[in-house]
């Protein structure tokens, strides 16, 4: 019985968030009768279809929780491991399955899934509509890479950044300033294309981005939590109050969109949102290679040793201040980017930068998984696209609940995220140095190394157990 309990209750939650969906979306009462929605809500036979998904679901869950933990666990481990790039033959007892387990495998998984997301990525958004391409444009993929962003702040160096969107607000504002003499009421003097903007309003974000992180990095925890919630504030007070330079509350509108002139080659992107979603993916191709470069290098491993703990990273000889304000400046200058883009496409104004933008990223990251790239760009389509499924069904006031019902479900049952980093990206070591150390290579420089000090051979053997002094 008490094997049981566990499942008993998952299934509980399960009904119970049934049962908040269908009264959240079903008829509301009134002063005369105030219960009226929830029997309308609950006993009406639109309740049975809830409940039937809810069990469906458990169900489904349940049955692969016996299948990880059976026999068809191998299959399920083989699956994971080919998507997440690690060889099968290093998943635990593998080793006795000859060839069949070996890298080849995790290679073939690897291409199979990468060129599978991308013909996804590349051929869906041809069949939806205008408004879902919109979204797809200003809420996914301009997310995503603000979220990208942040991840190397959050998740690589583990910063608690609450101001994030300022540095967004930066980008656009530049933007606007650099290519209209009609979006605000300052502007340059010169016109520039807003492509030639692109390295400006990067660097304007950057210098923000060390500005504030020079003298605030030494704080720690919720202290620094504070102060970039501060600057987070006082960038969007700015742009509201200062009338004569940003427009103030009336906000920017008539910045050009992105065109190319080189040579012969003119093009200009327009207003149609699926020329500015490839120009997206392209861009978050590479920041999503770059980071991933970024991340194997000895600045990510750092971060790495910054993140699980400063004190002892300190001590061993990081520079804390200047890896954390390298994380800051970079993190920073992505969100500027995602400025120059969303100013072209897009009309806004200074609640665009409000602090719950921020929180949405910060949200996005920790959904899909902190310190993983594939993740939040992951986070970055189920949330944004729940907010744009919710836009046409669910009020405007019962859209949060519906959002905070997720993340809580999701935090409680998967707290590392949707896709979370593989374990040698998460301790900062390269994966190929991780599956060195399970096969028992030496001198494979990571982390890892450490619990094999036992089986050090000739190392070990040489020194007396009480060291060179016997």
């Amino acid at each position: 019985m008490s094997a049981a309990l566990p499942w008993l209750r998952r299934l509980a939650v399960y009904l119970g968030g049934a049962v908040l969906v269908a009264v959240v979306t079903g008829p509301s009462g009134d002063a005369d009768h105030p219960f009226a929605g929830i029997r309308g809500s609950l006993f009406a036979p639109r309740f049975a279809l809830f409940a039937a998904l809810a069990t469906g679901t458990w169900a489904g869950v349940m049955c692969a929780a016996r299948v990880r933990a059976g026999a068809g666990g191998w299959l399920l481990r083989s699956v994971r491991a080919a998507c997440s790039g690690l060889p099968v033959g290093d998943l635990g007892d593998l080793g006795d399955l000859g060839g069949f387990g070996g890298p080849a495998v995790g290679a073939w998984g690897r291409a199979v899934a990468t060129v599978g997301m991308l013909g996804i990525a590349l051929i869906v958004p041809l069949g939806l509509s205008a408004a879902a391409a919109q979204s797809l444009v200003t809420d996914i993929g301009i997310y995503a890479l603000l979220a990208l962003g942040l991840n190397v702040v959050v998740g690589y160096a583990g910063l608690l950044d609450l101001g994030y969107i300022a540095f967004f607000a930066i980008g656009a504002y530049t933007t606007a300033y650099f290519t209209s003499r009609t979006a605000m009421p300052w502007h340059s003097p010169v016109i520039l294309n807003p492509f030639v903007v692109i390295p400006i309003a990067v660097v304007a974000a950057m210098v923000a981005g060390v500005a504030l992180g020079g003298p605030t990095l030494r704080l720690r925890g919720d202290y620094l939590a504070i102060v970039t919630l501060g600057f987070g504030e006082i960038v969007q007070l700015l742009a509201n109050n200062v009338d004569g330079v940003t427009g103030g509350s009336r906000g920017v509108f008539g910045v050009p969109p992105l065109s190319l002139d080189v040579g012969a080659l003119h093009y200009a992107w327009g207003l149609a949102p699926l020329p500015y979603y490839y120009l997206l993916l392209a861009v978050v191709i590479v920041v999503i290679v770059v980071f991933g470069r970024l991340e194997r290098s000895h600045v990510g491993r750092a971060w790495a040793a910054i993140r699980e703990d400063e004190f002892a990273a300190e001590i061993s000889g990081v520079a804390t201040v200047r890896m954390k304000l390298l994380a800051f400046s970079i993190g920073a200058s992505v969100s500027g980017f995602a400025g120059v883009l969303f100013a072209t496409k897009q009309f806004f104004n200074p609640q665009t930068f409000s602090l719950q933008a921020s929180i949405l990223v910060l949200t996005i990251v920790i959904f899909g998984g902190m310190g993983s790239r594939f993740g939040v760009v992951l986070g970055a389509v189920v949330l944004q696209g729940l907010a744009f499924f919710l836009r046409d069904v669910v009020p405007p006031a019962d859209r949060y609940i519906y959002f905070g019902v997720v993340v809580v479900i999701m935090m409680t049952f998967r707290p590392q995220g949707l896709l979370p980093p593989r374990r040698g990206e998460r301790v900062g070591v390269a994966v190929a140095d991780d599956a060195a150390d399970d096969a028992g290579v030496p001198g494979a420089g990571g982390i890892g190394d450490v619990r094999d000090v036992g089986d050090m051979g000739d190392v070990g053997g040489a020194l007396p157990a009480g060291g060179p002094a016997g």
